[in-house]
C-alpha cells in the first residue's frame, strides 16, 4: 500500500504575516505541523520567527527520516529538531515562552495498519467508505474558547495581541506539562500520543491543523461524517473558503470567541492506494 495525495491546502490567517503551518506526504508517511503563534519579536533564531522555524525544521525532518515505525520516525525527527535548535539559536533562552512550540499529526503505513502520532490539536480523520473515525481522538477546542472568552468580549478582533492577552498567552505557554512538539526531544516524545487502526486500499485520510478543523470544533458547521462528505463533493479549497467566510462575518469575534480573527488553516486529503 501507499499514500496517494488527492489535495492539499495551506492558508495563512493574515496575508501580511507568515504561515506557521507546514504539511507534506511521501508514499508511506504524511504530516501536518502547526507552529504556535510567536509571543515576541524574532531573535532567538535570528530573523525568523520561532513558530515558522520549528514548523519548517519538523517538516524537513519528516521529509527525510522515515523509519520502520511511526515511533522510530518521530523519535528521529525529535532528535534532529533538538540538534538543529542548538546549532541555530543565536543566544540563550531568556524565558520559557519564547521556546518554539507546535502541534503536529503524522500518519505512516505499517503492515496492514495505519500508525498515527500526534501532539496537541492537529487531527486525523480516517474514512473507510461511509465509516469515519478520529484517529487522534475527537478534537475539543472548548478550553481555548473559554480562555479567549475569559479575557474579554471580542479580544481577537485586534490584529495584534494586547498586553493582557500577550501576558496570558506567555504564562500559558510557560507552563510545564503541555503536550506539544518542542525543541526538547525527550519532552516531545513524552507529549506524543500514538494509535493504530486497520487500513485498506481505498481508505481516505484528512490531516488538519486546528485552523482547518475549526469547521468541526470552533464553528460547529460540520460533524466528522459531514466534513468527509463535503470534502469528497467539493474539495478542500471550498471548505477553506467557508472558514474564511465564517470568520469575516464574525470579524468582531463576538459569536465565536477566539484569540485572532483567522488562524492558519492547513489540510491534506490522501487516499490509500494498492
Amino acid at each position: 500500500m501507499h499514500f496517494e495525495l488527492l489535495q492539499s491546502i495551506s492558508l495563512n490567517g493574515n496575508r501580511a504575516k507568515p504561515n506557521d503551518d507546514r504539511c507534506g506526504a511521501t508514499t508511506g508517511l504524511a504530516w501536518v505541523i502547526d507552529g504556535a503563534t510567536d509571543l515576541g519579536e524574532p531573535g532567538l533564531l535570528g530573523k525568523q520567527g520561532g513558530a515558522a522555524w520549528l514548523a519548517s525544521t519538523a517538516h524537513g525532518s519528516f521529509t527525510v527520516l522515515q523509519a520502520e515505525t511511526i515511533q522510530a520516525t518521530t523519535r528521529a525527527a525529535f532528535e534532529r529538531i533538538e540538534s538543529q535548535f542548538e546549532l541555530q539559536r543565536t543566544r540563550k533562552v531568556d524565558a520559557d515562552w519564547e521556546v518554539p512550540k507546535a502541534a503536529f499529526a503524522a500518519v505512516q503505513l505499517g503492515n496492514g495498519v495505519l500508525e498515527v502520532a500526534w501532539a496537541a490539536d492537529c487531527t486525523v480523520l480516517q474514512a473507510s467508505g461511509e465509516a469515519v473515525r478520529w484517529c487522534t481522538g475527537e478534537p475539543d477546542a472548548s478550553t481555548e474558547i473559554s480562555d479567549a472568552r475569559g479575557l474579554g468580549v471580542g479580544i481577537g478582533a485586534d490584529p495584534d495581541f494586547s498586553d493582557a492577552v500577550l501576558a496570558n498567552r506567555r504564562a500559558h505557554r510557560g507552563q510545564g506539562g503541555i503536550a506539544v512538539l518542542s525543541t526538547d526531544a525527550i519532552a516531545s516524545a513524552r507529549a506524543t500520543s500514538y494509535s493504530e487502526s486497520p487500513v485498506a486500499v481505498g481508505d481516505e485520510l484528512i490531516l488538519m491543523s486546528d485552523g482547518f478543523a475549526s469547521l468541526v470544533t470552533d464553528y460547529a458547521k460540520y460533524s466528522a461524517e459531514s466534513l468527509v462528505r463535503s470534502v469528497r463533493e467539493h474539495g478542500l479549497a471550498q471548505l477553506a473558503q467557508q472558514i474564511r467566510q465564517i470568520e469575516r462575518e464574525d470579524a468582531t469575534c463576538l459569536r465565536f470567541p477566539r484569540f485572532k480573527v483567522s488562524d492558519d488553516a492547513t489540510a491534506l486529503w490522501l487516499k490509500v492506494g494498492g
